[in-house]
């Protein structure tokens, strides 16, 4: 029924993450670097992590995803499956089933202290901005697609349905991530949907408070739903990170971000 090509994906990407750090060089909200070696040399850092977790997923969970979605639609296994619908009621379900998930497995991530050693290297950026937005732990990578191949069978979910999903979402985190001054009210009118920079702004704050909320990644409705929505009135004056032991150039290097995790004590949560 949909007939999605995956090589749109890492097109579509590079194409809006180009086009983010573009856009934050002219007209940024926060003045993070300072100078444009210090930007260059933090995005390089973050992308470079991010392209090595998308080889690793592509090496150990390509073939695994599809064989566990063709498997639930060959034994009619799912939520979906159970389902005679129309096929676009069908992919809006999965999407917003999906999408729930994801608010909670992010949840999660901050609850459960060894899920946070690993998740807490996405929040230790002091300097967000779309490139923030691909770094993530390969550990972290790795465990939460491992969980992802329970979750797709139990939905009913097929590769064309997660295709569309991840090309919904994916510029939507990178967007959501980036230091652009977007103008409030176009924030404000793009928030009652989806999640927006002045949402996710305040979930990278240093204040734990603040971190410990808006958990969605692509509707902004399940904060609301699950009471963990929250909004600044300063946004400009939000500090990110976790704080004065993660401000360091070592912190901020590919092998800085692999190692921290293992610490011992740097983690508040742990």
């Amino acid at each position: 029924m949909f007939d999605i090509d995956p090589n749109l994906k890492p097109i579509i990407v590079g194409t809006v993450l180009v086009g983010l750090m573009a856009l934050e060089m002219v007209a940024p909200m926060f003045r993070s670097y300072d100078t444009l070696k210090q930007r260059l040399l933090h995005d390089a850092s973050n992308i470079m992590l991010g392209v090595f977790n998308a080889v690793v997923v592509g090496f150990l969970f390509v073939s695994l995803v599809l064989f566990v979605t063709t498997w639930a639609n060959d034994h009619q296994f799912g939520v979906l499956n159970w389902l005679d619908l129309n096929p676009y009621v069908e992919l809006l379900i999965g999407l917003l089933l999906f999408d729930c998930w994801q608010y909670w497995w992010h949840r999660i991530n901050h609850l459960i202290p060894f899920f946070w050693r690993f998740h807490a290297v996405h929040h230790s950026d002091a300097a967000m901005d779309a490139s923030s937005a691909v770094r993530f732990h390969t550990v972290e990578i790795i465990y939460s697609s491992l969980i992802r191949l329970l979750v797709l069978p139990l939905i009913g979910l097929s590769i064309e349905h997660l295709l569309i999903y991840e090309l919904i979402l994916l510029p939507i985190i990178l967007f959501h991530h980036s230091n652009v001054a977007v103008p409030a009210v176009l924030d404000k009118a793009l928030r009652v949907f989806i999640v927006t920079p002045r949402i996710h702004w305040v979930h990278h704050s240093h204040i734990q408070e603040e971190t410990d909320s808006n958990y969605a990644s692509l509707l902004s409705v399940w904060d609301r739903l699950f009471g963990s929505f929250r909004l600044r009135d300063d946004p400009q004056k939000i500090r990110f990170g976790l704080g004065d032991k993660f401000d360091q150039l070592t912190w901020d290097r590919l092998i800085g971000m692999l190692g921290q995790p293992f610490v011992k004590g740097l983690y508040k949560k742990t």
